[in-house]
């Protein structure tokens, strides 16, 4: 009987530090010392909130750019059901599914010779992917100057200053954040009014 009361012990003793103790401290650290991302990033606009630099949006107006696809069950960008579409690069559903994103694509941005960026028309592991690459950013970039009646130059400027790059090659590829880029888009506007 002394075996139960020992593993009845160590139990409640292990659940306390690795269920209480550890995920109390680490909070408490990362409230500390990263206060904005431990708060979600989230992004402020005029005093409101407007998204995550964390968690991408669907945006479906020409006057914005638009992110990857979202792979989330229920709504675009779920984040309580973050998930790829777990198809297989040999699976004909997700052929027909990149079959079409790309023809909606080509339409939507009066593109129909120039080849799709692939993050347009595939969804990230987690489906909550808030950024692009540069490639997709001018994809789209002729129709949201027409849309917002701006000159192209001026929108692949704002692309290129949204543009993060990795301290080096090894540690990733030039990415940007698709709401950062289209509060920018909005924040030029209103200075041109």
């Amino acid at each position: 009987m002394t075996w139960l009361r020992s593993s009845v012990v160590l139990l409640i003793f292990l659940t306390l530090i690795t269920g209480v103790a550890y995920p109390l401290l680490a909070t408490g650290l990362s409230e500390l010392m990263f206060p904005y991302q431990a708060q979600g990033s989230m992004v402020e606009q005029d005093g409101q909130v407007v998204g995550s630099e964390l968690i991408g949006q669907p945006f479906t107006k020409d006057i914005y750019f638009q992110g990857r696809p979202s792979a989330t069950v229920g709504t675009p960008y779920n984040t309580s059901s973050s998930g790829g579409s777990n198809l297989s690069a040999s699976n004909p559903i997700l052929a027909d599914e990149i079959k079409y994103r790309v023809e909606q694509l080509r339409k939507f941005n009066r593109q129909p010779d120039i080849p799709v960026p692939v993050d347009l028309v595939t969804a990230s592991g987690s489906g909550l992917d808030p950024h692009i690459s540069p490639a997709a950013a001018n994809f789209q970039a002729q129709r949201v100057a027409d849309a917002r009646h701006l000159p192209v130059k001026v929108i692949k400027q704002l692309i290129r200053n949204n543009t993060e790059t990795p301290p080096s090659e090894f540690l990733g590829e030039p990415v940007i954040n698709v709401l950062k880029l289209n509060l920018a888009l909005d924040n030029l506007q209103k200075k041109q009014q």
